[in-house]
């Protein structure tokens, strides 16, 4: 019984590790688009930057947050869907409009 519930926990933590870096290698990938964008004032890899930052880093500082305030699994769901609809359609905008 205390072995099941380490597990657990343990895959929580796994779980929670591996968001995290996702979270951090996707804001490096939205960093370096924004530079580019710096580097050449291009509108697109500015969308680019801002569509790889919701996705990654987006969605994992909305579902942490939506986790501490006590929101049930849908809410939590919802937003992170939410958030992943938003950074898609940025980087869709800049694959085709911008």
């Amino acid at each position: 019984m205390i072995a099941d519930s380490l597990l657990v926990i343990d895959l929580l933590s796994l779980g929670l590790t591996a968001r995290g870096v996702t979270a951090v290698v996707g804001l490096f990938v939205a960093t370096l688009a924004y530079r580019g964008y710096r580097r050449n004032g291009s509108a697109k890899m500015r969308a680019l930057a801002i569509g790889i930052g919701l996705l990654t880093a987006g969605v994992f500082v909305a579902v942490m947050f939506t986790d501490l305030t006590g929101a049930g699994n849908g809410v939590v769901l919802l937003v992170r869907g939410l958030v992943t609809v938003i950074g898609l359609c940025v980087v869709l905008y800049a694959i085709v409009v911008a």
